[in-house]
């Protein structure tokens, strides 16, 4: 058995530093945290001091079993877990479950998985940072109060299954604000003015009037007065100008600029950064540092010189502005300056490239630029026409990088202009006048929500990715594809001597892949801010970020900030609890013309939904499911009473009826018990029985049999688990080794033959009489199946010995607990 046993927290990171260790070194992983707070029980004890109870997950008892053993046998364990505060208690709780000897333990930490980083930990060990530890126990008890407590409040008051958490529901809280802000926007209209002027050397370029219009009538004045006019350069000044480069990566950073420029995910970052990382090609994923190591520095200046020459080197440190940022760590950056494409897969070696760039960048020289403006006048009124150009002397920097922006940053692009002096005369080629509306403010990406909960100093670089992923996975916040709506404008033109007017439509509102909330989202929201408005507080969010920082820092007690929160938001769930009326996100929208009922739309059981009188009339109110692109907060009374045309009648198809409607996934056609959903861009209200009939004639040729075995028929589809193929009653998967659209009888029967041959290697005993048996599950679980009945067989059976008076007795008494 090796002399050194080292502990990491993933595999492939284990696999990383194995190559880089002798024989003398076993290097194994602990697969995250092998302890952790209950999953179905708080798990903090509130007055004992917010004690935490910690266990070990019944899937990782093997694991630590394993690893207790091999801490056994060595001279000296290295907990290697990573730098961080999520890394400092991996560490801690490896250090107490295992119990391992303090004499023979060391802690070490690296921010890149190179050899030399490696040794260098090795040679300078040291013991577990407990004010580390600390501030990542306070934050994961401080977020199992709010979640364990606000959650079942949730459940009581809007719905079964909601959870709330303070950093998801203040994110959530973000997007619901931004939506709101779009829905009362009131755009206004005002006219802005263009044109496009030759020079006397036939160069040409547009201007812009330096004023707007605010109406039609005042633009087209405008124009009158200028029909014939003699246009000039009034001023043209030039200016030297500099661009400077943007500092190495952070992982808010990294995860917008990845967005703007590879349109991954924030998640999808985040994966990718960690395979990179674990392979040892950049340094640590998880910072909000942007310092850069003198080695790295050294490194990049090199590379530059080598690659592009001195003169775009030039070295450059670069400072944290957030509070509580670690100097001592690096930004994110390349292990190796000089490795320019690795073999990666693709999204792998586009981020890598993406980082290894922006890292030489922030080494490089400033461009240097050259900005003109000019200045253009007219002989019959005073306004003045302004144009502007950017040359570039040196390019610096912007020959390897230049940083992405948000659509809310995005300005009008400058260009070249032609060459032209103070005083020379131009030609107007046209003049417009045209319609524009101040827009209102862009919903939020997922790089621009980080961006905005990193400038309000909420969460940190660990919490992003989970942040924005729970949100969506909890139906909060859905990526919105909202198709926008046609908005006439006017345009007038002014060209060779006639103003022409035009009228013209541009399609406003369209955001696809934005963050929408939904209608729960809303509710959800609004109900946490009225009752709950301290824990949804942007500053109080802050404050306890802060508060952690200042637990890892040694200068605050992690009980103390605990028991600061909780005494005033403990008494608050109770009454909450107690006396808060149920939210339903009601809108009354008028009165039913036919009964003279109130019409309402508020959150069902099963969703979104319209109601036709209310629970305390004698008569029972009607109801009807929104479609879903609808929502409670902008349906409208005409759209709300459409929904009670629903099903509408269409005709009949051999014999059966049809008819449209909607169901819990979407607009759909029935004929007899069958159902084909409507394609994406069609509306129930219109679909008609020739399209109907199209659609179920599709279907019934999708569905016929495309082979038979055994004298049974095998049809095909795809499900949300990819293509298969049925056969008697059995779903069985078509992998990509398969042509899926061309099955041969031998594909079919192949694999039909080893979905059986599977079946019946998992099948330990069966009673066919009696369609009951025993099968293994997983994990090996043996598991007892009778129809859609299936009961876990406790530890200790014996299935060779059971009789089926036995199975159908266990298989009774699950449905009798099911019952009861």
């Amino acid at each position: 058995m090796a002399k050194n046993l080292v502990i990491v927290e993933s595999p492939a990171k284990a696999k990383t530093i194995e190559k880089f260790l002798g024989k003398d070194y076993k290097v194994t992983s602990s697969f995250g945290h092998i302890a952790d707070l209950p999953s179905k029980e708080l798990g903090v004890d509130v007055d004992k001091d917010f004690a935490p109870k910690y266990v070990v997950d019944k899937e990782k008892k093997a694991l630590v079993k394993k690893l207790r053993e091999l801490a056994k046998g060595a001279e000296t364990i290295w907990l290697a877990s990573d730098e961080d505060r999520e890394g400092e208690a991996i560490s801690w709780h490896l250090a107490e479950t295992l119990k391992l000897d303090r004499d023979k333990t060391r802690r070490i930490v690296f921010n890149s998985i190179t050899k030399s980083a490696i040794q260098k930990a090795i040679d300078n060990p040291r013991t577990i940072n407990y004010d580390l530890v600390n501030a990542q126990q306070a934050r994961r008890i401080l977020d199992r109060l709010v979640g364990y407590e606000l959650s079942p409040v949730l459940w009581k008051k809007i719905k079964p299954g909601l959870s709330a958490g303070r950093v998801q529901s203040v994110a959530v809280r973000l997007i619901v604000e931004r939506e709101r802000e779009i829905e009362g926007f009131t755009p206004e209209s005002s006219f802005k003015v263009a044109a496009e002027f030759r020079t006397g050397g036939g160069g040409v370029f547009t201007a812009r009037l330096t004023e707007t219009f605010p109406d039609e009538a005042s633009a087209m004045a405008f124009l009158q007065a200028v029909n014939g006019a003699d246009f000039s350069v009034s001023s043209l000044e030039s200016k030297p100008a500099k661009k400077s480069p943007a500092p190495p990566f952070t992982t808010s950073t990294l995860q917008q600029e990845a967005s703007r420029k590879l349109y991954f995910s924030v998640s999808r970052t985040m994966q990718v950064a960690q395979r990179l990382y674990e392979a040892g090609l950049i340094t640590y994923m998880r910072t909000d540092s942007v310092n850069l190591s003198g080695e790295a520095i050294q490194a990049a200046k090199e590379a530059i010189a080598e690659n592009y020459g001195e003169q775009y080197s030039k070295v450059r440190q670069f400072s944290s502005k957030a509070k509580g940022a670690q100097e001592a760590h690096e930004a994110i950056r390349p292990t190796d300056m000089r490795l320019q494409r690795p073999n990666l897969d693709r999204d792998q070696a586009r981020l890598y490239e993406l980082i290894r760039m922006r890292t030489l960048a922030s080494q490089m020289s400033d461009a240097q630029l050259e900005r003109t403006q000019v200045k253009i006048a007219n002989n019959r009124q005073d306004s003045l026409f302004a144009a502007n150009g950017e040359v570039i002397k040196f390019d610096g920097f912007l020959k390897v990088y230049l940083e992405g922006k948000d659509e809310e940053d995005l300005e009008e692009q400058e260009g070249m202009l032609p060459a032209m002096a103070e005083g020379d005369a131009l030609q107007a080629n046209y003049i417009t006048a045209t319609q524009r509306f101040t827009r209102p403010p862009y919903r939020y990406t997922e790089a621009s929500l980080v961006k905005k909960l990193e400038e309000l100093g909420i969460g940190r670089p660990s919490t992003y990715a989970p942040t924005i992923s729970t949100i969506q996975n909890r139906g909060y916040v859905e990526k919105g594809s909202v198709e926008g709506i046609a908005r006439a404008y006017r345009q007038l033109v002014l060209e060779a001597g006639n103003i022409q007017d035009k009228d013209l439509s541009e399609t406003v509102g369209s955001d696809k892949g934005k963050l929408v909330p939904t209608d729960i989202g809303m509710i959800v929201n609004d109900f946490l801010v009225d009752h709950f408005a301290n824990i949804l507080d942007y500053n109080f969010t802050a404050k306890v970020e802060k508060d952690f920082d200042d637990i890892a820092a040694g200068e605050e007690q992690w009980q103390d900030v605990l028991r600061d929160f909780y005494k005033d938001f403990h008494p608050t769930v109770e009454d909450v609890e107690e006396n808060a009326d149920r939210a339903k996100g009601e809108r009354i929208l008028g009165t039913d013309p036919k009964s003279g009922r109130q019409v309402s739309v508020r959150l069902g059981r099963f969703g979104p939904m319209v109601q036709i009188g209310t629970a305390e009339e004698e008569e029972k109110p009607q109801f009807a499911s929104l479609l879903p692109d609808q929502s409670i907060g902008t349906i409208t009374f005409e759209d709300a009473m459409d929904l009670f045309r629903l099903p509408r009648k269409l005709g009949t198809y051999e014999g059966m009826e049809v008819e449209a409607n909607v169901g819990r996934y979407g607009p759909y056609v029935r004929y007899g018990k069958k159902f084909v959903s409507l394609d994406k861009d069609e509306s129930v209200f219109e679909v008609d029985m020739e399209r109907a009939e199209a659609l179920i004639r599709a279907k019934e040729q999708a569905d016929a049999p495309i082979a038979s075995y055994q004298e049974k028929p095998v049809t095909k589809g795809k499900g949300r688990f990819g293509p298969f193929i049925k056969w008697d009653g059995m779903f069985i998967n078509v992998g990509k080794k398969y042509d899926f659209d061309h099955l041969s009888q031998a594909d079919i029967e192949t694999l039909i033959e080893d979905k059986l041959q599977k079946e019946r290697e998992k099948r330990v005993r069966e009673w066919p009489e009696a369609g009951v048996r025993i099968e293994k599950g997983r994990w090996g679980k043996l598991v007892l199946i009778k129809g859609k009945s299936k009961v876990d067989l406790p530890k200790d059976t014996d299935p060779e010995g059971m009789t089926l008076e036995q199975a159908e007795a266990l298989l009774s008494q699950r449905k009798t607990r099911k019952k009861s």
